[in-house]
């Protein structure tokens, strides 16, 4: 057959299965691939001693004591994972969250043991009230007529004591979580002033007020007791470009590493995000909702775990995310193990 110069060839010339037949030939070709240290593992601690207590709505997941937590982190630290998140569970919650910016706090006290107990592992800590407030919202509540509302500029004090609360007591980076305008230029001259300008900081750029967060509510203690998140948080609705400004904002401000969050049903965003910002290292949280789910119908044989899991998290990153947190971490290192 002659094909005139210049010509589109199709079958049977071109036959794109030769790339795909045996095993090696596919990992040859293969453009994406998870790695151990492009993973975080977001981890729940709380006060008292002897606890591991499982999540209900996220199977194989728990709340843990500092006693049981070194023992998590001892096994976790040979793993090659990219880093845990840190969320706490305060003994007390009150108005403005004041464990979260006491040295004596529970996130505190977990980052001074990891970085003792596991000195090669990357500390992160999530920055937000939510958990810490006994109103569950993400700052200082302000009356406004018939609706509460949170507070922007008075929380933003509150934020930036708990980064440098975090960072003084050894965490390697601080990810702001709470969605108030202005939060990272409000931790950054916090952690500036307090001599910690070395310390990174990851802000959870756009971030939606998405169903999916259902069961981490329960794994961290933080659902709102009146009203939602909807006012802070972005709505799924809102135009893609909303989340661009979001975090061209956030990168004015001083924010090292951006994140959208959640991951499944934001593909577009985190491909958005990666094609505007090419520079800027970018995460995607794979968030509890989206674990719970796949958890109950692998628990009901409607879906095979492993494979279900490997597919979603390599979607995750062919969208653009160079760092995923996934309450699958542990598992997928061993998992990817020849």
């Amino acid at each position: 057959m002659t094909v005139p110069s210049g010509a589109a060839v199709g079958f049977p010339i071109t036959r794109l299965r030769r790339l795909r037949y045996l095993p090696a030939m596919r990992g040859l070709v293969r453009a994406v691939h998870l790695q151990p240290q492009s993973l975080v593992y977001p981890l729940f601690v709380r006060h008292g001693r002897g606890i591991k207590q499982e999540i209900a709505s996220m199977p194989g997941q728990f709340q843990w004591s500092l006693d049981r937590l070194e023992e998590e982190l001892a096994g976790l630290a040979g793993l090659g994972l990219g880093g845990v998140m840190l969320f706490g569970i305060p003994a007390t919650k009150d108005a403005t969250g004041s464990e979260a910016y006491d040295e004596e706090g529970i996130v505190a006290q977990a980052v001074r043991l990891a970085r003792r107990v596991a000195p090669e592992l990357l500390v992160i800590t999530d920055v937000c009230c939510c958990e810490y407030t006994d109103h569950g919202h993400c700052g200082i509540l302000a009356e406004r007529g018939d609706r509460c509302d949170v507070d922007n500029d008075a929380t933003l004090e509150l934020l930036a004591r708990q980064a440098v609360c975090h960072a003084r007591a050894g965490a390697h980076m601080v990810a702001p979580s709470g969605m108030m305008d202005g939060m990272v230029a409000a931790i950054r001259r916090g952690l500036d002033a307090a001599g910690l300008s070395d310390v990174p900081i990851m802000s959870y750029a756009a971030k939606y007020a998405s169903a999916f967060y259902g069961p981490f509510r329960e794994a961290a203690e933080s659902a709102p007791q009146r009203g939602d998140r909807r006012g802070y948080q972005m709505d799924p609705a809102a135009p893609a470009g909303q989340a661009l400004r979001e975090v061209e904002l956030d990168l004015a401000e001083g924010a090292d590493l951006v994140m959208v969050k959640p991951a499944l049903a934001y593909l577009d965003i985190i491909r958005l995000v990666a094609e505007r910002f090419p520079g800027v290292p970018l995460a995607a949280y794979n968030v509890s909702g989206e674990y719970s789910m796949v958890k109950g119908a692998a628990a009901r044989g409607w879906l095979d775990e492993r494979s279900v899991v490997l597919e979603m998290l390599t979607g995750i990153v062919r969208a653009g995310a160079q760092i995923v947190l996934t309450y699958w971490a542990k598992q997928v290192v061993h998992w990817l193990q020849p």
